[in-house]
């Protein structure tokens, strides 16, 4: 009985010890590297194995970085709406070879005769064959679209799909209209809004996901920075909304470690939802990308990992999460830059390291 207090004892210092040591290790890439907010996590599937906030909120501030701010997930957004669409799959409220001109025939006429026969998995899988469209292109302009959110949407991918397809044969079209679209097809199966979908879907995990900038509605919570460190200002910013399904999810680090503890049970079998082969396939049934997450194997340590990145102008998010070994990898920041996208690849690594990934 001793021995086994003791060597429990001696296991709570060691992990304590290793993870002092990596905040120490997260904290010298966060000034290294110029980042105002690092957050980051390790979780099992039933176990939050090390969470750290660290920094501050705003650059040059006072406010210092608590465990629940919450950080702009960029396209790990695509992550939950794939998720959504598995959900609706099973049951039967949809199917992944429903076209979207079944759901919205009224757009097919004037839409470009390329994507009529394009599909829920062709956009949830990036295999529709269209142009990439993000936060930086001008057009259309906000005068050009109407209505409320949901309104704008509709009107947004009503115009994007009269244009001209990827002239390019990809295997994969890494295009965020593909997730508006699969949004939509969402919301016409459902009769509910893709906000409304999210919010049912975080009352059942016990998550409060929200939309859009985090100091929109809260001036002390993350604000984003640019390449030069600039702050984002509070704003509405009427492309967030477009790209909602595909890019504007807002939540906190432990918040969206329970979806990923969700999906890590899921992939071991544990889910009372989709089937451990759903789950597979979800992740890495297709070449490069399934249905809302990449999959790679690691060079150094040749496990398979499903991931996904997300780069919404002035935050950056990476989740990475290994089946195989029962782990996953969280890292938050409030800051873009191709160098602090090294950086955070320096402390995945040292995570992976740490815990045998």
């Amino acid at each position: 009985m001793k021995k086994t207090f003791f060597a429990l004892l001696f296991l709570i210092f060691f992990n304590n010890t290793n993870a002092q040591k990596n905040s120490s290790f997260a904290d010298s890439i966060r000034v290294k590297y110029h980042i105002p907010e690092l957050a980051y996590a390790v979780v099992s599937a039933d176990s939050v194995l090390e969470i750290q906030a660290l920094g501050y909120q705003r650059i040059n501030s006072k406010y210092k970085a608590k465990i629940n701010d919450k950080f702009r997930l960029g396209s790990i957004t695509k992550t939950v709406t794939s998720y959504l669409a598995a959900v609706l799959v099973k049951e039967g409220k949809i199917k992944w070879d429903t076209k979207f001109f079944d759901l919205y025939p009224e757009l097919k006429a004037k839409s470009n005769p390329a994507t009529y026969n394009f599909t829920l998995q062709d956009f949830t899988t990036f295999r529709a064959g269209i142009n990439t469209w993000s936060y930086g292109n001008d057009t259309p302009t906000q005068d050009e679209i109407k209505g409320n959110n949901q309104q704008q949407r509709y009107e947004f991918i009503a115009w994007f799909l009269q244009q001209n397809p990827s002239t390019e044969k990809q295997p994969v079209y890494w295009s965020n209209p593909s997730y508006v679209a699969t949004g939509l097809m969402l919301e016409k199966a459902t009769g509910k809004t893709y906000e409304s979908l999210v919010k049912e879907l975080g009352e059942k995990l016990n998550i409060d996901f929200d939309f859009g900038q985090p100091n929109l509605k809260d001036k002390n919570q993350p604000w984003g920075h640019d390449e030069e460190l600039k702050p984002e200002e509070p704003a509405l910013n009427y492309k967030l909304n477009w790209l909602s399904s595909a890019g504007n999810i807002k939540v906190s680090l432990p918040d969206y470690c329970k979806f990923t503890q969700m999906q890590l049970l899921g992939l071991l079998g544990k889910s009372k939802v989709l089937t451990k082969e759903e789950f597979e396939y979800m992740h890495y049934g297709l070449p490069e990308f399934s249905f809302g997450w990449n999959s790679e194997i690691n060079e150094k340590s040749n496990l398979k990992y499903s991931f996904h990145n997300g780069n919404p102008g002035t935050f950056l998010t990476k989740v990475y999460i290994c089946e195989a070994i029962n782990k996953a990898f969280i890292i938050f920041a409030n800051v873009q830059s191709e160098e602090v996208d090294k950086g955070l690849l320096l402390l995945l690594e040292e995570l992976q390291n740490k815990y045998g990934g």
